[in-house]
């Protein structure tokens, strides 16, 4: 990613390697849980965005079958304990 600098609500400028980044150091106050918010806006260039998301591929993948087998197992082991 590219060395943009950003400014938090200090005004401190702030160089990151991703404009996520920005918003979790800006709030240093708020638990690492809370961080990620999805109303705040993601501005990033094109070159961000694709690199964002070839970083989100290289992590685990599931199969649909593979997932959908795991859920029914799940589901009725839940539904059983429900029963009992």
């Amino acid at each position: 990613m590219s060395g943009k600098s950003y400014k938090t609500s200090n005004n401190v400028p702030l160089t990151v390697g991703e404009a996520a980044v920005a918003y979790e150091t800006a709030l240093p106050e708020v638990s690492s849980s809370d961080r990620w918010n999805p109303n705040v806006p993601f501005h990033g260039t094109q070159e961000e965005w694709w690199e964002h998301f070839h970083r989100i591929e290289e992590g685990n993948f599931t199969p649909l079958e593979e997932a959908n087998r795991e859920f029914e197992i799940w589901r009725k082991k839940y539904l059983a304990s429900r029963l009992k």
